[in-house]
């Protein structure tokens, strides 16, 4: 079974706001872990659809595709990028997730070489375009930089076996019901986790 273009264009508009982005990140603990506080998960986490950088650099990878001159703009070829910030001081922490969900007739190849065309545009320095309710803050590029990927059950396993052997993370999306009991609030151990956490940094 292949890849429907209107299952990815449902996953991109539901991770595109910040709740369903920390639904999704609940299906990879180390990541979910990274959120500055869970007690307010809509001013900690900003997703950007199809997000825009500046580039402060020139950067090239043996293709003119992939050249991009000092402080050019240009769209990732990530679907979503996920920024933290602290809801306190409202300012962006170094973490920054880059989503990577499986799109119609793509191979492993073209998968995989979505996140290293991300890598080497990011490696020359980079200020975040970002969207107009959070321009007050800092938008300054991070080495932190982590992906996820996102695929479902009609993936190809040779796409599967591809991302578990180069050991990077992803998660298979859920049927439209699973994905509506996820985004519900979080579960009493996960609160527990919470609470915790947060009284330990307190």
């Amino acid at each position: 079974m292949s890849i429907q273009k209107v299952q990815y264009e449902e996953a991109l508009a539901e991770y595109s706001n910040s709740l369903d982005a920390i639904a999704l990140l609940r299906q990879y603990r180390p990541y979910l872990e990274m959120i500055p506080s869970m007690r307010r998960p809509d001013e900690s986490v900003i997703a950007i659809p199809l997000p825009i950088v500046r580039l402060r650099g020139t950067s090239s990878a043996g293709s003119t595709s992939m050249i991009a001159a000092a402080s050019e703009s240009l769209c990732l070829p990530c679907d979503v990028s996920i920024l933290m910030c602290d809801p306190e001081w409202k300012i962006k922490t170094g973490v920054e997730i880059f989503i990577f969900i499986h799109r119609p007739q793509e191979d492993f190849s073209d998968l995989l070489s979505r996140w290293r065309q991300t890598q080497v545009y990011l490696s020359r320095g980079y200020e975040w375009d970002m969207p107009l309710r959070h321009r007050h803050i800092m938008s300054e590029g991070s080495d932190s930089t982590y992906p996820l990927f996102v695929i479902f059950e009609g993936t190809p396993e040779r796409v599967k076996r591809g991302l578990k052997g180069a050991y990077l993370p992803f998660v298979t999306r859920r049927s439209p019901e699973s994905s509506v009991e996820e985004s519900s609030a979080l579960s009493e151990a996960e609160l527990l986790w919470t609470d915790d956490r947060e009284d330990t940094l307190s």
